[in-house]
């Protein structure tokens, strides 16, 4: 393969085999200037007889695309194939000055393509002389130079886009050139065992549990600490052997809780414990998304897991002062569980928002987050207070009666008399 030098390499090395060639194809022509600026550039300052080289354009070359090259890559090593272009490439003559008057360019034209059709490749050694540094020569695959038939309409576009005035030229592919990948080959060691004490592949039978939903309490659109949710689908299963892993980007671990059989069949319920249960259910968690899935452990075999859904942990606060007197409304929150390093966190105050003045997580594990805001310019009436913490809400409503009916949670309501 070649470094990166492979294309500045191929269009020297086509330079010098036409600056040491065409003199001694045509001997009556003279001097000839082999340049390779862009078309709108190349006749600057020239007057004399000119050969133009311009590559235009660097394609991918399909036959090489994702196929690791013989002796770099072995069975069961991974690596990034090398970047395989083709080059294309327009040759332009010239004649001395402005005009033209003896056909001289038709003459450095034809002896430049029958240069290249007699040397239809590259070699090793004249690859090496045009450039220092460059490796090109030693590919894999020799660097073929390939006349390409280019239509009036698609020789109008090349030209318009090189905002020139057409000369005669002929367009050549130039390939193919491999550019050597700079990430290294991935070589693991030989396989010793199949498993403990080399026993293979396991096969276990049944199918892994499918989650289809996940239902909260009173179709609740978040969960709280204390709560149970329930998980449904099919080959649901409960027991010591099944467990319900909890996941977040902000834990340091995933979180493995009990499951019991649920109310139906297919169902399996899940309490996520407070403090009385778990005195550290305050640091363990934290508001807003997870991800839950049901792990099922068999004796000796690897443990089967389900798929994953989505599972909002919302804020459980109080507000102090209940009651505020119109104007500036200076607010304390307490939030369980703690709110994490780097949340995002809004009080929503009846329809208006706020951004919190401080946040406040104490050592203790055991203890609330404690929040403070000031709303400005409130009205006199009753407004109910919601934190969001990663766009989950706090859950404003409660449950009371018989029958039970829903009703605004009064710790999370502010009155300005």
């Amino acid at each position: 393969m070649s470094n990166s030098l492979a294309i500045a390499a191929t269009t020297a090395t086509l330079r010098n085999l036409l600056h040491t060639n065409l003199p001694m194809i045509d001997p009556d022509l003279g001097e000839i200037d082999i340049t390779t600026q862009p078309p709108d550039l190349a006749r600057k300052n020239v007057t004399k007889l000119q050969l133009n080289i311009f590559l235009y354009q660097a394609t991918a070359a399909a036959a090489w695309r994702n196929h690791d090259l013989p002796n770099q890559v072995r069975p069961g090593e991974t690596g990034t194939p090398p970047l395989a272009l083709n080059l294309h490439y327009l040759i332009t003559a010239y004649g001395r000055g402005d005009s033209d008057n003896d056909a001289a360019s038709h003459r450095v034209l034809g002896s430049a393509m029958g240069l290249l059709n007699d040397h239809p490749l590259l070699g090793s050694a004249e690859i090496a002389a045009a450039l220092a540094g460059n490796d090109l020569g030693n590919q894999i695959e020799r660097v073929r130079i390939t006349l390409q038939p280019m239509g009036v309409d698609e020789m109008s576009k090349l030209w318009t886009i090189f905002q020139s005035q057409y000369r005669i030229s002929a367009a050549y592919e130039v390939g193919v050139v491999l550019i050597d990948s700079r990430r290294p080959v991935k070589a693991p060691l030989p396989v010793l065992s199949r498993g403990a004490a080399d026993r293979g592949p396991i096969a276990v039978a049944g199918l892994a549990p499918a989650l289809a939903a996940l239902r909260l309490p009173n179709s609740q659109s978040a969960l709280r600490l204390g709560e149970r949710f329930r998980l449904a689908g099919d080959n649901i299963a409960a027991g010591p052997d099944v467990k319900a892993v909890v996941s977040s980007a902000l834990l340091d671990a995933d979180l493995e809780l009990p499951v019991a059989a649920g109310p139906a069949p297919g169902e399996a319920e899940v309490l996520i414990e407070d403090v009385p249960a778990d005195p550290s259910a305050l640091a363990r968690w934290h508001p807003g998304y997870y991800l839950v899935a049901l792990v099922q452990s068999r004796p000796d075999v690897p443990p089967i897991s389900s798929n994953a859904l989505p599972l909002a942990l919302a804020p459980r606060i109080t507000v102090a002062p209940g009651n505020a007197p119109a104007g500036k409304v200076d607010l304390i929150l307490t939030c369980e569980p703690r709110i994490h390093a780097g949340q995002k966190v809004l009080l929503i105050f009846g329809d208006r928002q706020a951004k919190p003045k401080t946040i406040v997580t104490p050592p203790q594990e055991d203890q609330p987050t404690t929040l403070t805001f000031t709303v400005p310019d409130v009205e006199n009436g009753q407004y109910v207070v919601r934190l969001r913490v990663d766009g989950v809400d706090s859950i404003p409503v409660v449950w009371a009666g018989d029958p039970p009916l829903a009703a605004f949670d009064p710790v999370q309501i502010v009155t300005v008399p």
